[in-house]
C-alpha cells in the first residue's frame, strides 16, 4: 500500500513573503525569487499509466514527465500502475522512485506494463460484476491523487475522455505508431515505427532485386495508412495501397506488366495492414463480413493480394510482415526528443492545474487540445493531399488510377 506523502515543512507565517533557498537553508528576498519560479514548495501525488499496444517512446514520455515535475515540485509523488488502466481497476500500483526513470529515454516498450482494455466494454462489468469505471475513480479517490497522466491511443484517449467526464483530472498524451490521433500534427512512437518499416523494405530490396520477384511488405496502421504512406515512400516502394485510398486489382496488375515492359526485374509493394479494395469498400460492415465467410480465407490483405497477381500476372510473389517488430526496439532520435518535449509540456499543465488536456504538436509546437474535442476522432490520410499528389509524380502507384 502506498502511505499518505510527507508534507513538506512550509515557511513561516513571518516569511511568507521569502522562498526557501534548497542550497543554504536560508530565506531568500522576495526580489531574488525569481531564479527558483519554476519550483513550486508544495506536495504533489500524481497517477501514471500506459494504455494500448506498445511503442518504441512511452519510457521516454514518462521520463520526461517525471524529471519536469521532480525539478517543478519540492515534494512529489508518483503513482504507477501496472497494465494500464487494469491497474487503475484493481488498485495494482507501486510508488515510482526518481532512479526509476534513470536511463529509460533510449528503452523501448513502458516500464509499467500495459494492457488492452477495449473503450466499447467500459460500462460492462467485469466477470466478477465490478463496475470498471466506477472501481478506477474509487482507485483515484482512495490515492487522493492530484490528476492521473494517461499515455495512449484511440481507444486510451476515450477512455481518459470518459474518466475526465466522471470528474476526474486528466492529462493525457498522444502515444500510438499508426498517428491517427485527431488534433495533433505527430504522435509519439510513429517515426520509430517509420524508421522500422522503412528498414525492412530496404532490406527486402536486394532480395527482390536478386530473384527478380514481386514483394509485398505488409505495414502496421490499424485503419489508417500514415505509417506504410510514409515507409513506403521512404524506401522506395513501387506501388502503395492505404485503407485511404481504395485499390483496383486492375490498376495494380497493369502497374506490374508496365515495369516488366521497363525491363525491371522486381516490384516492391508497400501494403497497409487496413488496406481495402473498391469492391469491398462499397460493401456494408454486414455485407463484408458475410463476404469474408466464403471462399478462400487468407491470413491478411497481404496474401490475397500476392495471390491475385500470381494468378493474373504468373509472377513470383513473396509476402513479408515485419509485425509487431515496428513496435520494439529502442526509439528513434526524433522520438526521444518529441517524448521529452511531450512530457514537459503535461507537467506544465499539472502545474498550472490545467486538466482535460491532450498534449498535442501543431507546426513543430507544443500546445493543449480539449478532450473533448479530440477523443473518438481519427486522423486519417487525405487522398488529395500534397504528399500523395508528389508521391505520385515520381512514378508511386496508390492503386487507384
Amino acid at each position: 500500500m502506498v502511505t499518505e506523502p510527507v508534507t513538506v515543512q512550509r515557511i513561516s507565517e513571518q516569511l511568507s513573503k521569502q522562498v526557501y533557498d534548497p542550497v543554504s537553508a536560508g530565506p531568500l528576498p522576495v526580489e531574488t525569487t525569481n531564479i527558483y519560479e519554476e519550483r513550486v514548495c508544495s506536495s504533489m501525488r500524481v497517477g501514471m499509466l500506459t494504455s494500448g499496444g506498445d511503442c518504441q517512446a512511452l519510457n521516454a514520455t514518462m521520463r520526461g514527465v517525471a524529471k519536469s515535475l521532480y525539478k517543478m515540485f519540492e515534494d512529489v509523488e508518483i503513482i504507477g500502475f501496472e497494465d494500464g488502466y487494469k491497474g487503475l481497476m484493481y488498485a495494482d500500483y507501486h510508488l515510482l522512485k526518481s532512479s526509476d526513470f534513470s536511463g529509460i529515454l533510449t528503452k523501448g516498450g513502458t516500464i509499467l506494463g500495459t494492457s488492452r482494455q477495449p473503450f466499447k466494454t467500459m460500462r460492462v462489468p467485469d466477470e466478477n460484476g465490478l463496475d470498471k469505471v466506477e472501481a478506477m475513480k474509487h482507485t483515484y479517490k482512495k490515492l487522493k491523487l492530484e490528476c492521473l497522466v494517461v499515455l495512449g491511443g484511440n481507444g486510451s484517449q476515450k477512455t481518459a475522455n470518459l474518466l475526465r467526464e466522471e470528474g476526474l483530472n486528466i492529462v493525457s498524451l498522444p502515444k500510438t505508431i499508426d498517428n491517427d490521433l485527431y488534433g495533433t500534427d505527430v504522435t509519439f512512437g510513429c517515426q520509430s515505427a517509420i524508421n522500422v518499416a522503412t528498414d525492412a523494405i530496404d532490406c527486402i530490396h536486394t532480395t527482390a532485386a536478386s530473384h527478380g520477384r514481386v514483394f509485398i511488405v505488409e505495414v502496421m496502421g490499424h485503419k489508417v495508412g500514415w505509417l506504410t504512406l510514409y515507409a513506403g515512400i521512404a524506401g522506395g516502394a513501387d506501388i502503395i495501397l492505404l485503407p485511404e485510398i481504395p485499390y483496383d486489382m486492375n490498376v495494380i496488375v497493369n502497374a506490374l506488366k508496365e515495369r516488366n515492359r521497363q525491363g525491371k526485374r522486381f516490384s516492391i509493394l508497400a501494403v497497409a495492414e487496413g488496406a481495402i479494395s473498391k469492391e469491398d469498400a462499397a460493401l456494408s460492415k454486414k455485407e463484408l463480413k458475410e463476404k469474408k465467410k466464403i471462399g478462400i480465407i487468407y491470413p491478411s490483405v497481404a496474401y490475397e493480394i500476392g495471390a491475385r497477381i500470381t494468378e493474373e500476372t504468373g509472377q513470383e510473389v513473396r509476402v513479408t510482415v515485419p509485425g509487431h517488430t515496428q513496435r520494439g526496439g529502442q526509439p528513434c532520435p526524433y522520438d526521444r526528443v518529441l517524448s521529452t518535449r511531450l512530457g514537459a509540456a503535461a507537467a506544465e499543465l499539472i502545474r498550472e492545474k490545467k486538466y482535460g488536456y491532450m498534449v498535442v504538436v501543431d507546426n513543430d509546437e507544443i500546445k493543449a487540445a480539449p478532450l473533448a474535442e479530440v477523443s473518438g476522432k481519427l486522423k486519417t490520410v487525405d487522398p488529395d493531399s500534397e504528399i500523395i499528389r508528389h508521391a505520385k509524380l515520381v512514378g508511386i502507384s496508390f492503386g487507384d488510377e
